[in-house]
Parts: C-alpha cells; sequence; structure tokens
C-alpha cells in the first residue's frame, strides 16, 4: 500500500503531474468535525505555485472539490474524498527527457522499478503529489484544533544562512509575513537574496523546514516500531526532496553528556508532569510525554537546474542534459504546509489510536 499512510485516520493519494487531477480518499475521519472547503483551500493556497517571485512561475490555482463525506460544514465518518484537477501542465517542456535519465531525479529508478515511466513532470514521483497530502493534512489539522493541537512548520535555514534562535524565541504567528515563510524577518531577507542568486544563476538551494507541534497530551505513540518520532520520521522522509529529519537535540545533543542531555522531571503548581528541559523533543521510548515535540527537516536543493548536465539515456548512452519548463529554484517556502500536513496526519493517526488502546 505504498499510496496510503496512517492506521486508523488514513490516507490514499492518486494522481500524476501532468494527468488529469490530483486527488486524495480519507478514509477512518471522524464524524462531527466542522470544515469548510475554504479552510481546505487556505491550506493549499500556502502550497501552490506561481505565488512568489522564489517559486516556479508555473500558474495552478489549486481549486479543491469535495466530492463525498462533508455535509453542511461537517465531515460524515464517511470516506472523504477531494480532487484538485491540473491545468497548466506544458507537457511539451518535458519531451525532451522521453528518453533521458535526469541526474537525482526517480527517472532511472522508476523505470528499473516498473520497466516504464510518466516522464511528463515525473509523473507520480512528481511533488505535485503533495496537493493531495495538504488537503487531507488540513482536515487533521482541524481535527487536532478539537484537542488544542497546534502545528507550526517555517523555514529555518536557506543553504548556510540559518535562524539562530530558539523557537521558543521566535513569534511563531510571523511564519507567512514573508515570501519564504521564516519567523525571522533580517534572516527571511537575507534567505530570499540567496534564493534570488541561485535563480539568477539558473541554479538551486536547499536548506531545513523546522516544526513544532503544541498540546500534544502524554500517551502518544506504539512501542516498539511504530514510535511516535520513527513514523514522524517516516512521514517527513516521504516528501520528496527530503535527505534528513531529526527530533529535539538530534545530532547536537552528540556533543553533551548524560548529565546535561536529560530532562528532569517536575510538577507544575498545577499538578502537571513537566520537564526542566525539552531536549527528548517532546518524546521519550518513542511516546510523546506532553511537552512540545519539536524536530527539523533537511530538503535537498531542487534537482532540475537550467544548467547542462552529463547522463545517460535509456539506452545507457552518454549524453548532454539542460533542464527546461518551470520550475522552483528553491523548494522550502512551498514545503512549509506539506511538513504541516504530514505532522497533522501522524499525530491526528496516533489520537485515534490511543483512544483505541486506552479505555
Amino acid at each position: 500500500m505504498s499510496n496510503s499512510y496512517g492506521k486508523l485516520f488514513r490516507i490514499t493519494t492518486f494522481g500524476e503531474s501532468h494527468g488529469a487531477a490530483v486527488g486524495v480518499i480519507v478514509d477512518g475521519c471522524p464524524a462531527g468535525i466542522d470544515i469548510t472547503v475554504e479552510e481546505i483551500q487556505h491550506a493549499l493556497d500556502r502550497r501552490r505555485p506561481g505565488q512568489s517571485n522564489i517559486t516556479t512561475p508555473r500558474k495552478e490555482e489549486d481549486k479543491v472539490t469535495i466530492l463525498s463525506g462533508i455535509f453542511q460544514g461537517k465531515t460524515q465518518g464517511t470516506p472523504i474524498a477531494m480532487v484538485v484537477n491540473n491545468k497548466d501542465q506544458a507537457s511539451h517542456d518535458y519531451s525532451h527527457i522521453e528518453h533521458a535519465f535526469r541526474p537525482s531525479h526517480a527517472d532511472y529508478t522508476y523505470t528499473a522499478k516498473y520497466g516504464t515511466r510518466d516522464y511528463r513532470g515525473g509523473g507520480r514521483s512528481s511533488a505535485r503529489e503533495t496537493v493531495a497530502r495538504v488537503a487531507a493534512g488540513a482536515l487533521a489539522a482541524k481535527m487536532l484544533q478539537h484537542y488544542g493541537i497546534t502545528v507550526a512548520a517555517y523555514v529555518s535555514q536557506v543553504g548556510s544562512i540559518k535562524v539562530q534562535q530558539e523557537y521558543t524565541d521566535l513569534d511563531l504567528g510571523q511564519i507567512d509575513s514573508n515570501i519564504v515563510r521564516c519567523p525571522h524577518s533580517d534572516t527571511a531577507s537575507e534567505m530570499i537574496k540567496l534564493i534570488e542568486d541561485a535563480r539568477d544563476s539558473l541554479d538551486t538551494i536547499g536548506g531545513v523546514v523546522s516544526c513544532v507541534i503544541k498540546g500534544v497530551p502524554a500517551g502518544l505513540g506504539e512501542p516498539v516500531f511504530d514510535k511516535l518520532h520513527a513514523e514522524l520520521g517516516k512521514a517527513m522522509l516521504s516528501i520528496n526532496a527530503v535527505k534528513g529529519f531529526e527530533y529535539g537535540s538530534g545530532f547536537e545533543g552528540v556533543k553533551m553528556r548524560g548529565s546535561q542531555h536529560n530532562d528532569q522531571f517536575f510538577t507544575d503548581e498545577a499538578g502537571n508532569v513537566r520537564t526542566k528541559t525539552n531536549r527528548s523533543g517532546g518524546i521519550q521510548g518513542g511516546i510523546s510525554n506532553g511537552q512540545d515535540i519539536y524536530f527539523n527537516v533537511a530538503f535537498k536543493p531542487v534537482a532540475t537546474i537550467l544548467q547542462p548536465q552529463q547522463t545517460i539515456n535509456d539506452e545507457g548512452e552518454e549524453i548532454t542534459l539542460k533542464g527546461k519548463g518551470r520550475h522552483d529554484p528553491c523548494v522550502l517556502p512551498r514545503a512549509v504546509p506539506i511538513v504541516d500536513a504530514m505532522a497533522a496526519l501522524v499525530i491526528a493517526d496516533f489520537l485515534m489510536r490511543q483512544k483505541a488502546n486506552k479505555l
């Protein structure tokens, strides 16, 4: 079931980059969640192409159509089907790669696996598929709001330019205040200049999206193999162009000793169990401990560049290939709502699983 994710709150996505449409079926969404098409559309508008001069100029309105499962603004407990039509495909931009294997793309691996591939925009391997995830994630996020759980992803690094402040010192309400979706304005300006420089050089640049999940109750997670951080990692690594995932102290934690790294427990004035520090990233033993969950997701530079590169064709012959078409010089700004969506889907699924686990 490589096109499905989740155990109880389960999604199945379908469609290709240059096919007629992309869409999603959400199964297991509880009845009674208040949701409007405008709320789902807002999430899709944050992901859609053509929204600024540092994203692809492909013009897709990404208007969502709800086919089933929502009536009079409420989920019905039945399968929810949503579809977004593709309109601005420009498939002719990809005719030159019909027989070529683009460097760092999935062209060769898809051909090796299936013996065929849709070369128009990468077909199913295209990030266009994430439209479906974002639509489903909007449903999950609305469900989480009912339990006081919020998800906030933001761009924390582009190339070597990095936000130096911890998320606790940032105003996450400012994420959408600039086109790069970084809640630190001075750093955002530097990031934008770097992306513009990469674009003007016919090149691309990567970076990091950080995410904070607040309000998660203690007890979410399934030992031993479905640990909460393992599922978050799987969800994030399933996003196109993701090359790394770390949560809590991550790789920096290896520099500490246990006496420095351990999160000491205490009981606050309201009788809640808390920790004095949160290097665990809100997860211990694969189960949430009630503290903020935070993690970083590393995105590689977009593989399509408008420069000549050496590669081979499907006959094994060496060729020179130059990218064409409309592509993001940096995927980070549009990746933010995708990280939001996948995080919400993971937590929604675990929340429902926990309710089934404990009387």
